[in-house]
């Protein structure tokens, strides 16, 4: 009873505005309804998920399409991080890394974060170069304060923990979190790659971004006229 009177008040709302009689107006509403609706473009997931489909099935054996339906399965949205990854890992036999990228790249495409965003809502950067010199070289530039000071300019941080030619964890002069990894690529090539977390908002990594691809373009001015110096 609740939609045939619905339907008779569309009919007379349509009759007023048309002129139609009831059977007309009827009649063209009744046939509106029976018109099936117009698919919704499908999504485009490996822009969401901020890689390409053909990247993710080569490593995990599954496109984002497929991973959205595995992964909406088990009720992936529901999930912690954490525990997601885990299920990634071990029920579909994912490799540590890979399941990593899953499991973020599905949270992208489900709006649980943007690209560069946690989860919990912070935000962080990820920058790396690699330069004509060895790593001992590469870490000395973040490590000694002087050094450093040449291409990082008067940004200051508090050292948490270091191992040599290897790592650093910091914490930035404004309370944000940076992780810096370095890795030889033979005698003289190696790289650095930073990670700067805890970001509060998109505005604020973008510039941090800027920043890091700037401060490495000095540092490579810095660390290759002493490599020529001393060869």
């Amino acid at each position: 009873m609740p939609k045939q009177k619905d339907l008779k008040r569309l009919v007379r709302s349509r009759m007023q505005k048309t002129g139609e009689s009831y059977t007309g107006a009827r009649a063209q509403l009744l046939a509106k309804r029976a018109r099936p609706k117009a698919a919704e473009p499908e999504p485009n997931y490996a822009a969401l998920a901020g890689m390409s489909d053909e990247s993710v099935r080569a490593k995990t054996g599954r496109t984002w399409k497929q991973w959205v339906q595995t992964l909406d399965a088990i009720d992936g949205a529901s999930l912690r991080h954490r525990d997601l990854a885990q299920r990634v890992y071990e029920d579909f036999g994912v490799p540590d890394w890979w399941s990593q990228t899953v499991t973020v790249g599905y949270e992208r495409i489900r709006g649980l974060r943007e690209i560069g965003q946690r989860r919990g809502g912070a935000y962080e950067v990820s920058k790396s170069k690699t330069f004509p010199v060895n790593v001992g070289a590469l870490y000395r530039a973040f490590s000694y304060r002087r050094l450093r000071k040449r291409w990082l300019g008067v940004a200051e941080f508090e050292m948490r923990t270091a191992t040599a030619d290897k790592s650093m964890r910091v914490t930035w002069s404004d309370g944000t979190s940076v992780e810096i990894y370095f890795v030889g690529k033979g005698a003289s090539k190696s790289q650095v790659t930073i990670q700067h977390r805890k970001l509060p908002s998109k505005a604020e990594s973008d510039k941090v971004k800027q920043f890091w691809s700037e401060r490495l373009g000095f540092l490579a001015t810095v660390l290759v006229p002493e490599k020529t110096a001393r060869g």
